[in-house]
């Protein structure tokens, strides 16, 4: 191969982004006109909104919209059928405690299927809390996979008796 000569048969690998994080910075302060979240001093947080702010949706509420969930939570087995409410109830206890300190972490929605049950979140953190929390609570099988880069997580937790 002639040394002026390059390969141009290579693969390019795209940047993966997550659409639904700010490309810039939002001015400050910024309301959300959906659920009444504030990004102030750098980050998103529950509290009265300053007269004057300016308004977007936050990421949050985008996703829920878009019905495009970050985090999925796949609850199955036996023992979840017998202990169903307790099981869902911690889920929402987690969603509770994460909410305060991460106000775009939430769950959008428990779905339930014919042999299990399906929980979907807003994001990354509060999915894998969720199935870490049922598995010290109850033990069982627990398993989770990232994926597209860490912007999306799939949880497995079952239990049979």
């Amino acid at each position: 191969m002639n040394k002026g000569m390059r390969r141009s048969d290579r693969l390019i690998q795209e940047k993966r982004h997550d659409v639904y994080q700010e490309k810039e910075k939002l001015p400050e302060p910024t309301l959300c006109t959906q659920c009444g979240v504030i990004f102030t001093n750098g980050r998103w947080t529950w509290g009265d909104p300053p007269k004057g702010a300016n308004e977007t949706v936050c990421p949050a509420c985008r996703r829920m919209t878009d019905n495009l969930p970050a985090g999925y939570v796949e609850i199955r087995g036996q023992f979840f059928k017998e202990h169903e409410d307790e099981i869902l109830n911690l889920a929402r206890n987690i969603e509770k405690q994460e909410r305060t300190e991460r106000p775009l972490e939430r769950i959008m929605a428990i779905i339930p299927e014919s042999d299990h049950t399906l929980v979907t979140t807003t994001g990354v953190n509060i999915a894998r809390r969720i199935g870490e929390a049922i598995s010290r609570s109850y033990n069982g099988d627990f398993s989770f996979q990232y994926a597209d880069g860490e912007k999306s997580i799939r949880v497995y937790w079952q239990r049979a008796q």
